[in-house]
C-alpha cells in the first residue's frame, strides 16, 4: 500500500470488479453438515455465475477479473464475458492484489471486491455501490464498503485510487478496512442493503432461502 497524496481524488470512471473464489470444490466447506459434497459444489458455481453475471451486466463496472486457484473456475469467468486468473497466492488478500495489478494495467481507476457467495448479488445493487461512490466527497481517495450483516465483515469494498489501501479481508475485516482507510486520509464510506448477506454457515444458507428462494438445484 502507498500513502495517497493530498490532492489525489476518487475516479470512478473504470472501476473493475474482483471476484476472488479458491475453487469449486474447496469453497464454502462449512456448509458439509448440510450439504453433501456435490451439493456444495452446485451452490458454489450457481453463486458464482450469479455473481459474474451481475458484474458483467452492471452498466458502472467497466470489466471483471475471477481470481482462483482452480482452472475450472476460471472457464467460467470466460464463458461469462470475464477475466480468469488463475493465482496461486498464498492467501485470499493476496489473490486480491494480483486481481489488482492486473486491473490497473488494464485501466481500472477503481476495484470493487465482491466476494462469490452473496446470494442477493445483482448487477442494480453493484451499480447502487459504485454510484453511491461517485456520490461521496473522494477526497484522498475513496474507501466504501458493505458490511456483513453482524457488522464484522466486509462483503464488498470499493477502493479509489485502486491502491489507496491494501484489502484485509479475514477477521474482523470492517474494523481493519475502516483503519486502513484512516491511515491512508481517504474518504470512508459505509452503505447497507442486499449485498449484507453472505452465505457461510448452514444458518446463513436458510436465511438467504428464505429472503430469495431456493438456491439449490
Amino acid at each position: 500500500m502507498r500513502g495517497v497524496e493530498p490532492t489525489a481524488r476518487a475516479d470512478l470512471s473504470r472501476t473493475w470488479a474482483l471476484v476472488p473464489i479458491r475453487g469449486l470444490e474447496t469453497a464454502k466447506t462449512r456448509l458439509g453438515a448440510d450439504l453433501d459434497a456435490e451439493e456444495r459444489i452446485d451452490l458454489v458455481t450457481r453463486m458464482l455465475r450469479r455473481t459474474l453475471v451481475a458484474t458483467r451486466d452492471a452498466g458502472r463496472i467497466a470489466g471483471t477479473i475471477l481470481v482462483t486457484m482452480d482452472p475450472d473456475a476460471a472457464g467460467i469467468a470466460t464463458v461469462l464475458r470475464a477475466v480468469g486468473l488463475v493465482e496461486r497466492a498464498p492467501g485470499l488478500n493476496q489473490a486480491i492484489v494480483a486481481a489488482r495489478s492486473l486491473a490497473v494495467a488494464r485501466g481500472a481507476t477503481a476495484v470493487l471486491v465482491l466476494p462469490a457467495d452473496l446470494p442477493s448479488v445483482s448487477a442494480a445493487a453493484i451499480d447502487e455501490i459504485v454510484g453511491a461512490g461517485n456520490d461521496a466527497p473522494g477526497r484522498g481517495g475513496l474507501v466504501a464498503i458493505v458490511p456483513d450483516r453482524h457488522g464484522l465483515g466486509t462483503n464488498a469494498l470499493l477502493v479509489s485510487p485502486p491502491d489507496a489501501i491494501d484489502p484485509a479481508f479475514g477477521e474482523s475485516s470492517r474494523a481493519s478496512h475502516a483503519a486502513r482507510a484512516a491511515a491512508a486520509g481517504a474518504t470512508w464510506l459505509e452503505l447497507t442493503g442486499p449485498l449484507s448477506l453472505d452465505v457461510d454457515t448452514p444458518a446463513d444458507l436458510l436465511d438467504a432461502e428464505a429472503a430469495i428462494g431456493s438456491l439449490r438445484g
